[in-house]
């Protein structure tokens, strides 16, 4: 991939111990990818790299793109903002500093050092035998990075996976190495891009075997995998594999409670809920400034703030502001600025309950989806299980409080897009909404990203997204 490749000529690590030093590895001039990777101080500085790289796509557009494109958010429209063009379904190939570009070149640059990582780990391994515990969980940790990566791609740039039913529409390139500058490199079909995101999972998974591990969230842990193998079986529709991965995920950490729950968003603190975050110390993307806590440019519309207040006692209600109607939950205004973490949150418990609930009522276990929302519900009101009531009973019904109640949940998280696409839902925004755009109707070309033109032009083998 021609353009790729010369975006990633210089390969950047993070160096141990260090979150905001980055080590620039220049393969022509100063030394070479090999070199680097020849002693476990090279691997070991090149996995905390891995993540900043990660965390650096996430913190971008990455995560705003799905909210804006959908139909719970407001954008304020006075003057341009990075992404006026996908809140106006007006996105152009040729754009390369807004989402279309950068989430493409960012995520790309980020698995290239992934793929990095994982191709020199057999080395390290035979010439280092006594750091082998250390090197194969490296190596787990990669290939979930790498699954992560592709799982991310694939939804901005592709038709959801049952967009035809043997999932055989066009998805994204699949790189288990960094391409030549020489090599054209094509498309794989969406259906081969999930089979490598489940090879790499399952392959991560198997690594880590039967054991606990007690690293923080801030490491692709056992418990990541189980978590974004669930998510993956969710968007496949392959429901019983969903449900088992919720679970054993569940299992593994707890839901957040109270102030718990809370204080995830609003302080850095260490135990949460979450089975993955990104460390976010002392960086401040530009999903900070676009839900700015005093003047944010995305905030919550009507259809979103009505669910909200269904409930006056729902904890959620105190993560929107109630002036501006933006998001707390990428706030941290309390926090020291010398030592101020924006984390961001990937995967969590409360998800995962929301994903069982889905993959069961499909699965027509109608009376175990009604006790995980019963569950989430009763955390979210402040009440015990018993004191809730879920009156909804029949599939179709409890599908529609799912959707409302991830709605609730994911907001501001970067989900709502996907999960109206998977579900093949048509956008339908508020009247009021200050987008030029009200309605966009499913199936629809505008679903997805187009393919960065400069992508298009250096690589012959690069076929463009329809209606682009």
């Amino acid at each position: 991939m021609k353009y790729i490749k010369t975006l990633v000529v210089i390969f950047s690590f993070v160096l141990l111990n260090s979150c905001s030093d980055f080590l620039e590895i220049n393969p022509i001039g100063k030394s070479t990818t090999p070199v680097f990777f020849s002693d476990m101080d090279g691997i070991r500085g090149a996995v905390p790299g891995a993540y900043a790289t990660v965390y650096e796509y996430y913190g971008e557009e990455f995560m705003l793109y799905p909210d804006v494109a959908s139909d719970m958010l407001q954008v304020n429209t006075v003057g341009e903002t990075s992404m006026t063009s996908q809140y106006n379904y007006s996105s152009n190939p040729e754009e390369e500093i807004t989402a279309v570009g950068r989430i493409w070149t960012n995520a790309f640059e980020a698995l290239a050092n992934v793929n990095n990582i994982i191709k020199y780990q057999p080395s390290l391994l035979q010439e280092f035998p006594e750091n082998e515990d250390e090197l194969r969980i490296i190596k787990a940790e990669a290939l979930f990075l790498r699954a992560l990566i592709h799982f991310d791609l694939v939804r901005v740039y592709a038709q959801s996976y049952n967009f035809t039913a043997d999932a055989s529409h066009l998805g994204i390139p699949v790189l288990t190495d960094t391409p030549s500058s020489d090599d054209n490199v094509a498309r794989n079909t969406v259906s081969e891009v999930y089979a490598q995101i489940l090879k790499d999972l399952k392959d991560s998974e198997e690594i880590y075997g039967d054991e606990i591990s007690a690293r923080s969230s801030y490491y692709a842990t056992k418990n990541a995998v189980h978590g974004l193998l669930a998510k993956v079986y969710l968007y496949m529709e392959e429901w019983t594999n969903a449900a088992n991965y919720a679970s054993l995920a569940i299992t593994s950490t707890p839901l957040a409670e109270g102030d718990d729950y809370l204080n995830m968003f609003l302080y850095a603190i260490e135990n949460d809920e979450s089975l993955f975050k990104l460390n976010g110390k002392l960086k401040e993307p530009e999903i900070i400034d676009f839900y700015d806590y005093g003047t944010p440019l995305g905030y919550a519309g009507d259809k979103l703030i009505t669910l909200l207040n269904e409930n006056q006692d729902d904890l959620r209600l105190q993560l929107l502001n109630e002036d501006t109607s933006g998001t707390l939950k990428y706030a941290k205004t309390d926090t020291d600025i010398n030592d101020r973490y924006y984390n961001i949150i990937v995967l969590r418990t409360s998800e995962m309950y929301l994903i069982r609930a889905e993959a069961n009522n499909n699965l027509d276990n109608i009376d175990l989806a009604i006790e995980d929302i019963k569950t989430l519900q009763a955390r979210n009101y402040q009440k015990n299980v018993s004191e809730i009531t879920v009156s909804e009973n029949t599939k179709e019904t409890l599908a529609v409080l799912i959707e409302k109640e991830r709605s609730k949940e994911l907001c501001f998280e970067g989900n709502r897009l996907y999960d109206l696409t998977r579900t093949k839902q048509d956008i339908i925004r508020d009247d009021n909404s200050t987008s030029t755009v009200k309605e966009v109707l499913y199936p629809n070309s505008l679903f997805v990203l187009p393919i960065p033109q400069k992508e298009v032009d250096v690589n012959t083998s690069m076929i463009q997204n329809e209606g682009y």
